[in-house]
């Protein structure tokens, strides 16, 4: 067999594994035609916020201050964009400390998920219950579907829990650790699974 050949049936095999161990395409929520892509982000550690990879740490008590250990990512505008993410909160000293957020660029927070000691997971504006059971060592997967100027989705393993208005305008992605105006530390969320979509 000549090396051209050769590489050729390397090249194939390597397609057939790389297709066969993709991620699936239908994963995400709320229907079909997305499209994955992978916005830029960047770190916020301020207070006592620590960032390791994906594990993010509120290490104080304090119930004042700008408490926060999150990833920022890249702004968009229009169009419809879907997030995914599990968190697993590892431990909390605290209570109501916001999990993931949608702002609204440059007007402030749009949607923010925040989890009370014992589990209640709640929409910060409004102070709607969206959850349960979201206690230390339980994993929940997260799904947001936000079609500005529309609606904003909020789906918790795969089930639809809350619904909002959306007005148009930029907006980004944030999730991590963050004390609430309400809430205090201590900490710690793991995350993984962190995935992107837009049509």
């Amino acid at each position: 067999m000549s090396r051209k050949r050769a590489m050729a049936g390397i090249a194939a095999a390597c397609a057939l594994l790389a297709a066969t161990f993709a991620p699936a395409a239908g994963a995400q929520v709320d229907g079909g035609g997305w499209t994955s892509y992978s916005p830029s982000f960047n770190e916020q550690e301020r207070g006592c916020g620590q960032i390791s990879n994906l594990t993010f740490t509120l290490s104080c008590s304090t119930a004042s201050g700008d408490q926060r250990a999150e990833r920022r990512y890249a702004t968009y505008t229009g169009g419809t964009r879907q997030f995914e993410g599990s968190f697993r909160i590892s431990s909390l000293g605290g209570t109501r400390i916001s999990l993931k957020q949608t702002f609204q660029d440059p007007s402030g927070p749009f949607f923010m998920l925040a989890v009370e000691r014992g589990g209640r997971l709640y929409a910060v504006h409004g102070g709607d219950t969206v959850a349960t059971g979201a206690t230390v060592g339980t994993t929940v997967r997260v799904n947001t579907v936000h079609r500005p100027g529309n609606s904003h989705k909020t789906y918790l393993n795969g089930s639809l829990k809350h619904t909002v208005s959306s007005p148009g305008g930029s907006f980004y992605d944030k999730f991590g650790a963050y004390r609430t105006n309400s809430g205090s530390g201590p900490a710690t969320v793991v995350w993984s699974g962190i995935k992107f979509w837009r049509k």
